[in-house]
């Protein structure tokens, strides 16, 4: 059931993408970042169904987490973009290349060993203290990290580390909501009293989007998306194995596979994050959303229309 709600929070993830463009596209020139994007998009009924299909991604990712461990979810997520080609090639008919194909064969293959092999289970041990400060302060760690680092290279070489920061805080927001949705099921709405959890799930979501559009700025697209795209999973899994109790399958044959999966994956995500076919879908984009569901990969595809310009 897990699976099936990530695919479903990624399916619509794709299709926010897809209707909340065509919400904008029409907006006037020069119109990016500013309160005449927003007034155009509020007279633009199909943008408000791309809000909606955002929405329920959220709630779906959300399903999925209180049902399977961060090691499934997340990067199950990541299919986000092959829905998006298979919308864009059905839907709008829009013709595929070797980027698409070679992209989506390495994406599919990589998580599918990922998922086949890695033996998920467990994931149900509920997180203390001292395992929560520790997965917070590596998290603000690397991504003080990533900060110190973006300023000192190409605009690329910013935009990667902008995005990877993105993707930390966006892993780290997931992880809340997992324990959030756990405490909901043993305590009810009860827990908003006595927990941190659902209150961190604002602040790890809303630096995550500011850290987003920091990098969608800072540089090329291509950058910004493809290491948002690759260390949220990545990090989703060591923080599902750390502090949920996350199982792997142990030996070191088995996790040198699940590291060259994961790196089969990565490889396929980098190559369809250069597919002219999703950077012309993605690039233009438009006003400042929450990530895929608020939290994914891709949510990481909501992009503002400045972005076009980093090209």
């Amino acid at each position: 059931m897990a699976i099936v709600l990530a695919l479903a929070a990624a399916l619509c993830n794709a299709l926010a993408t897809i209707l909340e463009r065509m919400g904008v596209e029409t907006a006037p020139a020069g119109s990016s970042l500013s309160w005449r994007l927003v007034n155009h998009v509020l007279h633009r009924p199909i943008w408000f169904l791309g809000l909606l299909s955002m929405s329920l991604a959220f709630l779906f990712q959300a399903a999925a987490l209180s049902k399977g461990g961060l090691t499934l979810v997340q990067p199950l997520l990541v299919t986000e973009l092959l829905f998006l080609v298979v919308i864009l090639r059905v839907w709008f008919g829009r013709p595929l290349g070797w980027r698409e194909a070679l992209g989506c064969l390495g994406t599919v293959a990589g998580l599918g060993v990922f998922l086949g092999e890695s033996n998920q289970g467990g994931g149900t041990t509920m997180p203390g203290g001292g395992g929560w400060a520790i997965v917070i302060v590596a998290c603000a760690t690397a991504v003080g990290a990533s900060l110190v680092l973006a300023p000192r290279g190409s605009r690329a070489w910013s935009a990667a580390w902008y995005g990877a920061a993105a993707g930390i805080s966006f892993a780290l927001c997931a992880a809340f909501v997992k324990s959030a949705t756990s405490l909901l099921g043993h305590g009810g709405f009860a827990f908003l009293m006595e927990h941190f959890e659902p209150y961190a799930i604002i602040v790890a979501g809303a630096g995550g989007v500011i850290l987003a559009q920091s990098a969608y700025h800072a540089g090329p697209i291509t950058a910004s998306q493809a290491s948002l795209l690759i260390v949220d999973p990545i990090v989703s899994i060591v923080i599902g194995v750390g502090l949920f109790g996350d199982n792997l399958r142990g030996g070191a044959g088995a996790l040198a596979l699940d590291a060259a999966s994961l790196a089969v994956m990565s490889a396929g995500l980098f190559v369809l994050c250069h597919s002219p076919l999703i950077v012309s879908t993605t690039a233009d984009e438009r006003l400042s959303r929450s990530p895929r569901g608020g939290l994914g990969p891709v949510s990481a595809t909501a992009q503002s229309g400045a972005a076009s310009s980093s090209q």
